[in-house]
């Protein structure tokens, strides 16, 4: 299993970005993908899940109303939209497969994190 997140970067508060999650050795679409981000001195935490079918999705509070998760099974992808950002959502993000076709809250795979800074 193997993930390949890109898309992070340095931008301004109130900036978008999309970041991008290439995902190989293993049946991308049979498996519930999440996204986590990770703060300087904080613990890595869930803020997004999207099931098989992109028919459920979850948003922890503090993205919701602000990021948008989505996939695309043929092309082996998932992505967040990250807009209205603020100086908070500095964070490595990284994506996740979960166990399960469904957001279970279990996950067995991270990618290497991509790092997104917000500053003025």
């Amino acid at each position: 299993v193997q993930f390949v997140e890109s898309g992070g970067g340095l931008v301004q508060p109130g900036g978008s970005l999309r970041l991008s999650c290439k995902a190989s050795g293993f049946t991308f679409g049979h498996y519930a993908i999440a996204w986590f981000r990770q703060a300087p001195g904080k613990e890595r935490k869930e803020i997004s899940c999207i099931n098989i079918s992109s028919t459920s999705t979850y948003y922890a509070d503090s993205v919701k109303g602000r990021f948008t998760i989505s996939r695309d099974n043929v092309m082996n992808t998932a992505y967040l939209q990250m807009s209205s950002l603020i100086s908070e959502d500095t964070a490595v993000y990284y994506c996740a497969k979960d166990r399960s076709s469904f957001c279970s809250g279990g996950f067995d795979s991270w990618g290497q994190g991509t790092q997104v800074t917000v500053s003025s």
